[in-house]
């Protein structure tokens, strides 16, 4: 893949711009950035985040100004191809980061990867995941329950760690801003929001089966086992909507 992204490589859906990417591309992005000296973030977005970058202009600039944005959504692949432009394919945080864990270990290309999110028990349970199955790479990580007085020590713990991969799995949008706040205080590495990945790579979550996943209904799977995300999901139905209609009405200021 080249190492420039183009605006032609790009799909604008309701204001945000995705690349239109494989997740073998992202990849391959991502493992030359860990190597070339620089800060770069990367977001992954879905319907959901698409409809809070609606609401909030400053959150779509912060997406739109990633160095990389992919289609973590199967309403966003959708989407992108009623513009005549389709994404290839979704590339999800959760797939993403094994992919590349994955691709490094069979490079033997050194990583240190410094996690940040969920609760202490989701996290050890995650870093120990990963250690077993990515014993040439080099972990770290902290929980996501801390505040603002203690943003400074979070960061002097990751720069102490100098990571070349940095996850965080805050939940979004507050991951992406926490990102963008922090990223120029480490060392060059790359960012990536990764939402509740890390429960599922620690095995306290479990992922919707591949039935669910191969059909493009994994949010359904996630609905019916946790009624609570009932009101979130609405934002679903809102986005098919406003891409029917060819885009907002009016945003909220």
């Amino acid at each position: 893949m080249s190492t420039q992204l183009l605006a032609e490589d790009m799909v604008d859906v309701l204001g945000v711009r995705f690349h239109r990417v494989t997740m073998g591309q992202t990849v391959e992005k991502i493992l030359y950035w860990v190597q070339d000296g620089s800060h770069h973030m990367v977001v992954t977005a879905g319907p959901e985040f698409v409809m809070q970058c609606l609401a909030d202009e400053s959150l779509q600039e912060l997406v739109n100004s990633a160095d990389l944005v992919t289609a973590d959504g199967i309403g966003v692949v959708w989407a992108a191809a009623r513009t005549g432009r389709p994404v290839p394919e979704r590339v999800t945080g959760v797939e993403l980061v094994v992919s590349l864990l994955q691709e490094a270990n069979v490079r033997r290309q050194p990583l240190r990867v410094f996690i940040l999110g969920a609760a202490q028990a989701s996290l050890e349970a995650c870093l120990d995941a990963l250690r077993v199955r990515f014993p040439e790479i080099e972990f770290a990580g902290r929980n996501g329950y801390f505040n603002a007085q203690e943003v400074d020590d979070v960061v002097a713990q990751v720069r102490d760690f100098a990571p070349n991969l940095f996850l965080v799995g805050m939940g979004q949008p507050r991951q992406e801003r926490f990102i963008r706040d922090v990223l120029g205080r480490l060392q060059p590495c790359v960012a990536i929001g990764v939402g509740g990945s890390i429960d599922v790579w620690g095995g306290t979550v479990t992922r919707a089966p591949a039935i669910f996943r191969r059909l493009n209904v994994e949010w359904f799977y996630r609905l019916a086992t946790q009624p609570s995300r009932l009101r979130r999901q609405m934002a679903l139905p809102r986005f098919a909507v406003t891409v029917m209609r060819g885009g907002p009405r009016g945003r909220k200021r």
